[in-house]
C-alpha cells in the first residue's frame, strides 16, 4: 500500500499539532497549514511540509495544496481543524465578528476541501475529517455564532458525505468538549471556563488534545470506509446522543 499523505489545518499548536504528530506516527506524510509559522510542529515530524497561509483565502489555500502535491505527489486525508471560538453576549456581537467566525469555522473547510478534492479523487481513496464541537449539543449562551458555525459544519459533513461516497471518500466530524490548549487557556477557558464545562461532563477532568487522537486515527483508518456522514461526540459525557 502506498504511503498516505495528510493535510491538517491549524497545525501550529494544540489539537492540530497533536493530530499532525499522531498521523506522522502512523506513517503518514504530513503537511500542516496555519496562519502562523509552525516550528514546534515541524520539529516533531521528520518529513513535514509547513504551509503558512490563511485558510479563508482561496488563492493561498490552492497554492498551499500545490506545494503539498509537488512534495508528496498525492493527498489522501484532510483534517479541517482550524477554528476560532470567541465568547461574547449575542447582542454585543458585531456583524464583522459574526462573519469572521463563519469564514474561519465554516467557509474555510469548504475552501480547503474543495481545493483538495481533485487530489483525493485522483488517489481513489480519501478521508475528510471536520472538527466540530459538542457545543452544538450543550449550546453555551455566550457562543451563539460559534455554535451556529459548528452546526453548519455538521450539515456540511453530512451532505458532502453523500456527495463523495461514490468516489471512495468518507466525510466525518469529531465533536470535542473544551480542549485544554494554549488558545483556550487565554480565552474561553480562562476565568473558570474549564471548570464550568468540567462540571457538566460525566468524566470529571478537562479534555486534553491527546484524548481526540484515537478517534481521529479510527476515522481515517483503512477499515473505516463504511463510516461516513457521522459526528462522533467525544466530550466526556457532556451530552448523550
Amino acid at each position: 500500500m502506498e504511503t498516505r499523505t495528510a493535510l491538517v489545518t491549524g497545525a501550529a499548536q494544540g489539537l492540530g499539532q497533536q493530530f499532525a504528530v499522531a498521523l506522522a506516527g502512523r506513517g503518514y506524510r504530513v503537511a500542516g497549514l496555519d496562519l502562523v509559522p509552525q516550528p514546534e510542529t515541524a520539529g516533531k515530524i521528520l518529513d513535514y511540509v509547513e504551509l503558512t497561509a490563511d485558510v479563508t483565502d482561496e488563492t493561498q489555500v490552492r497554492r498551499g495544496l500545490e506545494r503539498v502535491i509537488d512534495r508528496f505527489g498525492t493527498l489522501h486525508v484532510v483534517v479541517n481543524n482550524a477554528g476560532v471560538y470567541p465568547a461574547k453576549p449575542f447582542e454585543e456581537t458585531s456583524v464583522e465578528e459574526w462573519r469572521r467566525i463563519m469564514r474561519v469555522n465554516l467557509e474555510a473547510p469548504f475552501l480547503v476541501t474543495r481545493a483538495a478534492l481533485p487530489y483525493l479523487k485522483a488517489a481513489g481513496w480519501g478521508r475528510v475529517v471536520n472538527i466540530a464541537s459538542a457545543a452544538v449539543l450543550t449550546a453555551p449562551p455566550t457562543m451563539v455564532p460559534y455554535v451556529a458555525s459548528k452546526m453548519g459544519l455538521i450539515g456540511f459533513t453530512r451532505a458532502l458525505a453523500a456527495a463523495l461516497a461514490p468516489n471512495g471518500i468518507t466525510v466525518n466530524a469529531i465533536a470535542p468538549s473544551m480542549v485544554r490548549t494554549a488558545t483556550a487557556e487565554r480565552t474561553v477557558g480562562a476565568g473558570g471556563g474549564f471548570e464550568s464545562v468540567r462540571e457538566r461532563q460525566a468524566v470529571p477532568r478537562t479534555q486534553e488534545p491527546s484524548d481526540l487522537v484515537s478517534t481521529l486515527l479510527y476515522v481515517v483508518d483503512e477499515g473505516s470506509g463504511f463510516l461516513t456522514g457521522q459526528t462522533l461526540n467525544v466530550s466526556g459525557g457532556s451530552a448523550f446522543l
